[in-house]
């Protein structure tokens, strides 16, 4: 196998080579190493390379059998774990602290037989909304360098387009799977809370922070989730236990119910970019016998101001169990201004603060739930505009003014996160200047199952996955 058909194929195609006996899980494991060399240069996708130990997964503990086995895949640098290796979040404090053991969600990856070599690149403690960070600086975009991946993906993003993997890790605790897919053209499902391990961050966010992937094919993210979904003892928040997801690919979803709006939470102004996008996709699913109508959800006037005073509280209490790890108290010094502001606005607010913001959350999500007593899939652009250049994203303004800039280029996904529904941005738009501009689908709770169903028609009916970008692999 070289290089361009490696990259041609996605994880279960892979798998099923290595099944054949086809190829070994050496030769992947040499050509998405290949393929890291060949486009990390240019994007900064990739933070941390380590193939010894992946290689001797490989020759002492993959299983015989697993669904994935032999597959090269790589976590992004948040969250979950992988024992011996930093798990740096973009922030030079946690670079000298290797993790002393696997996360849940990793140790499944390995028992489906995945071989992880490596960590992708996220905003400083993914408090930014672009992928940038003090210790491993910018990620470009593969589709056009110069613009933005999102955020916080963004890594996972930008290696899943440019084809060093098939999939790689992701996780969303506002859009940070769906914002990086809509931005680097690849395919992201946010799964329903809880339905994936998050543990050790557990009950984090309330449960908003899920785990996944970013994928090239619907069906990979869909088997996936199958190797991996299932409650785990001792986190707070776990979902059902899930039907077979991969099955639902390539099934008719029926005739849908589907509302859809342009129009931004808290009034954000959306780009006709974007606006073009849902049109495009509204006349897809109307030409595939789905009902649409235009609605637009009504939260709550106080939804958006509390669930930002919610996030500040989260992120104070993220960095007050940093002190734990690290044995020290965090200082200025440890931050760009930007995010100390923040830590800072977080602990002026008071039990009582954060106690009334979680009560208006519930609200939203009341809010949100409501549309789905009437239409199957709520449709939306993924993002209020297309890729921005990277000078787009402010640095040093004040907190108010970092948040102002969060609702004017993200306000269509974190409702969704408040509600725990499942939601996916889906590559079905390509703007004038070449770049992915993406499109959300989002269900009641529970309901991955028949975004799966329509995922898989809209991929055959218009696929994307011929589509490369301007740097690719192969």
């Amino acid at each position: 196998m070289n290089l361009s058909e490696y990259s041609s194929q996605d994880a279960t195609g892979l798998a099923d080579l290595v099944a054949k006996g086809e190829v070994t899980p050496g030769e992947l494991l040499d050509l998405a190493l290949e393929a890291t060399a060949a486009v990390d240069d240019r994007l900064n996708a990739v933070v941390a390379v380590f193939e010894g130990e992946a290689r001797r997964f490989i020759a002492e503990d993959m299983p015989a059998e697993a669904p994935f086995r032999g597959v090269p895949f790589l976590l992004k640098d948040l969250t979950s774990h992988y024992g011996g290796q930093p798990t740096g979040s973009g922030w030079p404090p946690r670079l000298g602290y290797p993790a002393p053991a696997d996360s849940e969600l990793t140790a499944r990856y390995k028992r489906a037989g995945l071989v992880i070599f490596g960590k992708t690149a996220v905003p400083e403690l993914a408090m930014d909304w672009t992928t940038r960070s003090t210790a491993h600086g910018v990620t470009d975009n593969p589709w056009k360098p110069g613009h933005t991946v999102g955020t916080s993906s963004g890594g996972t993003a930008a290696a899943v387009a440019a084809r060093v993997v098939p999939m790689a890790h992701g996780n969303d605790g506002g859009g940070s799977i769906r914002v990086p897919a809509s931005c680097c053209g690849v395919f992201g499902m946010k799964p329903t809370r809880g339905r994936n391990p998050a543990a050790p961050a557990g009950a984090a966010w309330q449960g908003m922070l899920t785990e996944h992937a970013l994928t090239m094919s619907v069906r990979d993210s869909a088997a996936l989730l199958d190797a991996t979904a299932g409650p785990f003892k001792g986190q707070f928040y776990n979902s059902p236990e899930g039907g077979n997801f991969a099955a639902e690919v390539g099934r008719d979803p029926g005739r849908l119910r589907v509302a859809y709006s342009s129009k931004a939470p808290y009034g954000a102004p959306v780009h006709d970019d974007c606006k073009a996008a849902l049109a495009d996709a509204v006349a897809l699913m109307e030409s595939l016998g789905h009902v649409c109508e235009e609605v637009d959800i009504a939260l709550p006037e106080d939804g958006w101001t509390t669930f930002s005073q919610f996030i500040l509280a989260e992120y104070a209490a993220d960095m007050r169990i940093e002190e734990t790890v690290l044995g020290r108290k965090l200082t200025a010094a440890d931050f760009p201004k930007m995010l100390w502001d923040m830590i800072e606005a977080g602990n002026a607010l008071t039990a009582v603060d954060v106690a009334v913001a979680e009560t208006r959350v519930h609200a939203v999500a009341a809010a949100v739930a409501k549309v789905f007593d009437t239409y199957d899939v709520f449709l939306s652009p993924t993002l209020a505009q297309p890729p921005l250049p990277h000078e787009a994203f402010p640095a040093m303004v004040s907190v108010d003014a970092h948040y102002a800039f969060y609702l004017s280029w993200m306000p269509m996904t974190h409702i969704f996160n408040i509600s725990g529904s499942p939601a996916m941005s889906v590559p079905l738009h390509w703007n004038a200047d070449g770049l992915p501009v993406g499109v959300q689908f989002a269900a009641a709770p529970a309901a991955e199952g028949l975004l799966y169903r329509l995922a898989g028609q809209l991929e055959a009916t218009r696929p994307w996955a011929g589509r490369r970008p301007l740097v690719a692999a192969g």
